[in-house]
């Protein structure tokens, strides 16, 4: 459960760009939080196949749904608040 929660958490990383400012945290976080990525993976998976990326991938994706469900759109560089939901 420890490295379940990890990796489900780990997405929101991202947000440390905000560190560097509302532009390159916006940039960082929307690449992270689009669904490409985990699209990406679970076909790697697929081709390879793992095991292991398939749900990285799926975790990865289930994060992604689940800030969309609670309003955690992807972001504006005008601000951490500001995103494609309002």
């Amino acid at each position: 459960w420890p490295l379940f929660a990890t990796l489900w958490l780990a997405p929101d990383l991202s947000m440390l760009g905000y560190l560097a400012g509302s532009r390159f945290g916006a940039i960082a976080y929307n690449t992270v939080h689009t669904t490409l990525g985990p699209a990406f993976l679970s076909v790697l998976a697929l081709l390879v196949p793992s095991h292991t990326m398939l749900a990285i991938a799926l975790l990865w994706a289930n994060h992604i749904g689940v800030d969309r469900v609670l309003g955690f759109g992807l972001k504006s560089a005008e601000g951490f608040k500001f995103t494609h939901l309002n």
